[in-house]
């Protein structure tokens, strides 16, 4: 299953494995059609003979060679952009852009029909034919028409992917999905570790992408023993380091087989050489925070596109509040624990608040507009202590921070205003206090 899964994210981000089918595709099409005998006369025969039938497919071949060319060349030069001004974490998303690929394979299937059928027609047997199939050259022509339409879509589709706001909106998009979809459910307490727990040792180094709790549970129900993992979803691990403790209830009882357990976790947790966003929302907020600091950056110098990234990030952040996060417990109900180490939602607030903030510290728009990413978040939170006063905090960071950097107290009129009503929000929003109890009565 986790090969499976693993090969199916593999596919969904290359450039040569649609095109290498539609080659596959176009060739047996252009068997089949090889087969249909039509007469001259027909309106879906190619009406010219076998010399224009050749000559056609070769044009048609080196237009397509032509316009691959085009298309890989405005292709690497959108990567670049996107790399250099927005963030390198981007290129993933342009790579998995499914219209790119499904242009691009629709162009080399036109390439490989149109090249293959010059091995039909107008020849036989090694000597010139009057006979070829009309049908099949006709649909090259077909195939043609498609390309230029395609052409002129994909240059459309190209401006349009290039553009910061559809850049960010796609980010947006997708790490909320994985929000409402992929992230593990957390908010239960779990004991720590205990002292008899045994390590079980990475086999490789790389990112932790996927953990897979219904196939490691019965593993470790089939040993009596309680998991926890040491990464979280998206973190790094080394080869020989830890990446998981198990422990049976008790010190006295025998130590757990690692060895038989390390099979089960090289199926049940998928490691790989980048981070993914299947279960990872941790790494869509990051895109977004590099392009707010890449655009703060003085090479660049764009507060507007922080500013937009700090929008964008205020969805997200309204939809994690609203989840619950933190370790992720499972139970087979017995005595069989498995924990997931997850992130709390005070860990996001700060890891990303923590670098806008640093970067863009001496432009009050910035200020105003996390402030107002902050009252958001404690519009949408209520009754959650930690979390109200996880974004009192950073809203109380973020103003002292531009105090100290902004030389004119006017240029933070608004975001004085921002934070005051975030800290008025967080106040109404906050669980009362619980009163002591009576004394008892004499």
């Amino acid at each position: 299953m986790i090969r499976r899964d693993a090969l199916a994210e593999y596919v969904r981000g290359s450039l040569w494995v649609l095109p290498t089918l539609s080659v596959l595709g176009a060739l047996v099409a252009g068997a089949l059609l090889s087969l249909v005998e039509t007469d001259a006369g027909s309106p879906l025969a190619f009406q010219g003979t076998a010399d224009d039938a050749r000559t056609l497919l070769i044009g048609i071949a080196g237009t397509m060679v032509t316009v691959i060319a085009l298309l890989l060349g405005l292709t690497v030069v959108a990567l670049q952009l996107s790399s250099t001004q927005f963030s390198p974490r981007l290129l993933r998303n342009f790579l998995r852009d499914r219209p790119n690929q499904i242009v691009l394979s629709v162009f080399v299937a036109t390439f490989a029909y149109s090249a293959a059928g010059l091995y039909t027609v107008g020849v036989s047997a090694g000597s010139r034919s009057a006979e070829f199939p009309r049908l099949a050259v006709s649909g090259a022509l077909v195939l043609l028409f498609v390309s230029l339409g395609l052409l002129v879509f994909f240059a459309d589709h190209l401006v349009h992917s290039i553009q910061v706001d559809a850049i960010m909106s796609v980010v947006e998009r997708n790490t909320v999905r994985v929000i409402r979809d992929g992230v593990f459910a957390g908010g239960e307490d779990h004991a720590e570790v205990p002292a008899w727990a045994v390590p079980v040792t990475a086999r490789r180094s790389g990112y932790v992408q996927v953990v897979r709790p219904h196939l490691l549970l019965p593993a470790a129900a089939a040993q009596g023993v309680c998991v926890r993992l040491r990464p979280r979803v998206g973190e790094h691990v080394v080869a020989g380091t830890t990446l998981a403790w198990i422990w049976h209830g008790s010190p006295r009882d025998p130590a757990p087989d690692t060895r038989t357990f390390s099979q089960a976790l090289d199926s049940g947790v998928r490691i790989g050489f980048e981070r993914t966003l299947e279960q990872d929302a941790a790494f869509g907020i990051r895109q977004l925070v590099d392009v707010a600091c890449k655009a703060l950056s003085p090479a660049i110098n764009d507060p507007y596109t922080a500013v937009q990234a700090i929008d964008h990030l205020s969805v997200i952040f309204c939809a994690l509040a609203q989840r619950p996060l933190g370790n992720h417990v499972v139970r087979d109900g017995g005595t069989t624990v498995l924990i997931i180490p997850g992130r709390r939602f005070p860990e996001y607030l700060a890891v990303m608040c923590g670098l806008v903030r640093r970067y863009g510290a001496r432009e009050p728009t910035v200020a105003h507009a996390l402030l107002r990413l902050l009252h958001n978040c404690a519009t949408v939170v209520t009754g959650d202590a930690e979390r109200l006063a996880a974004v009192d905090e950073q809203a109380r960071i973020v103003i002292d921070d531009a105090e100290r950097e902004v030389a004119q107290a006017t240029d933070l009129a608004l975001a004085h205003a921002e934070a005051e009503a975030v800290h008025r929000r967080v106040a109404e929003h906050r669980p009362p206090a619980h009163l002591p109890a009576d004394p008892p009565k004499p």
